[in-house]
């Protein structure tokens, strides 16, 4: 477990591509926020493409072989985006990267689950968590540097970061051995009303945090008019409270149910986000930073631990594959609304809009039951 969070930590010491894609599209290649929306949009249609069958995949040929062959197609992807020319070609190249790098999380969360006990598995997913975003606390910051010399060196560095953790993992990370699945087959993950039930809850907030990747660096480099360095450092701030706080915050909730942890989650997410319409100043952004960040730090560890609880042992990629498939449609819209959104009514009617779908998730995921 400790080798496949060192190999998730340097993998993840480069991402820096999908934080900046957006920008580099608009500004590094002259695209209009419509154009790059739709580039967000075909990135998270070739996730959900991939999706139903990822952690089919993972259960069938192994959770630490597809891991593996996700991140280096993805890789490879990474390094041709940059020195294609035409339109219609980055637009396939990002769908088939989006499709590549798919495999990764329902194959890692499958993995961490095989590695350790039922009683380390939400202790192993904050691990694998503090992890990526030690990583991610230099990949962006780091990207921002980087992206306003050269745009094309952001793609090859994350690229040279994914073949590396590839190394370890391959090095030192052990297939899990999964427990023997019971005599009778557990229920697929489609056929499971309570998975369902908790997927569809999950969707609103989930929605909310994807603007991230959507509004949120146009909100900071166009609308208030700072740099990628500072957009950039946003996310290094946003990793340091996870690094600092998250162990402890998760301790501190380790007796709430499931489903107390996620509404709490999902109204932070959406507060944080929706206070960004209101406010201007590096400060106050900061601040409505760190109400997000508090609500990532309960939602994604708590959402996690929910599916694998109830995922049979033979069906742990199938469910988790589900998982990532509610988090690769939120990726699809979410961005793509946001974009459009922020075009038509400016930061105040996307994150008026953030606001209200945290509080939507919230009511739903009250009740949820063990």
């Amino acid at each position: 477990m400790w080798a496949l969070a060192l190999g998730t930590l340097i993998n993840r010491m480069g991402t820096m591509v999908m934080f900046f894609l957006a920008l580099y599209l608009v500004q590094g290649r002259g695209w209009t926020e419509g154009e790059a929306a739709t580039a967000l949009a075909l990135y998270g249609a070739g996730a959900l493409a991939a999706s139903p069958f990822s952690g089919w995949l993972a259960d069938r040929y192994g959770h630490r072989r597809v891991l593996v062959l996700s991140l280096v197609l993805s890789a490879g992807l990474m390094l041709l985006l940059p020195y294609l020319v035409h339109r219609g070609a980055m637009l396939a190249c990002i769908t088939l990267w989006s499709a590549a790098l798919q495999g990764y999380w329902p194959s890692s969360m499958a993995l961490i689950t095989d590695l350790v006990a039922p009683g380390q598995r939400k202790q192993a997913f904050v691990l694998h968590r503090l992890a990526s975003n030690l990583g991610v606390s230099v990949g962006p910051a780091l990207g921002g540097l980087i992206a306003a010399h050269s745009y094309p060196a952001v793609f090859w560095l994350d690229a040279l970061t994914t073949f590396l953790g590839v190394g370890v993992i391959l090095a030192w990370v052990r297939p899990g051995a999964a427990p023997a699945a019971p005599a009778e087959a557990g229920r697929t993950a489609w056929r499971n009303p309570r998975l369902l039930r908790l997927l569809l809850a999950l969707l609103p907030a989930t929605l909310a945090f994807t603007q991230i990747h959507g509004a949120f660096p146009l909100y900071v480099c166009v609308d208030r008019g700072h740099g990628t360095a500072v957009f950039g450092l946003f996310f290094t701030f946003n990793t340091l409270l996870i690094l600092l706080f998250e162990v402890a915050v998760n301790e501190r909730l380790a007796r709430w149910t499931h489903g107390a942890q996620l509404a709490a989650g999902a109204l932070c997410i959406g507060a944080g986000f929706g206070a960004l319409g209101l406010v201007g100043s590096l400060g106050l952004i900061a601040a409505a930073t760190a109400v997000w960040t508090l609500g990532e730090m309960i939602y994604l560890p708590a959402s996690t631990d929910a599916v694998a609880a109830m995922a049979p042992p033979d069906r742990r990629g199938q469910y988790l594959g589900f998982y990532s498939l509610t988090w690769t449609f939120a990726l699809t819209a979410g961005p793509w609304l946001g974009l459009h959104a922020h075009a038509w009514g400016g930061p105040r009617l996307v994150f008026g809009a953030c606001a209200v779908l945290g509080a939507a998730g919230a009511a739903l995921l009250r009740g949820f039951r063990e």
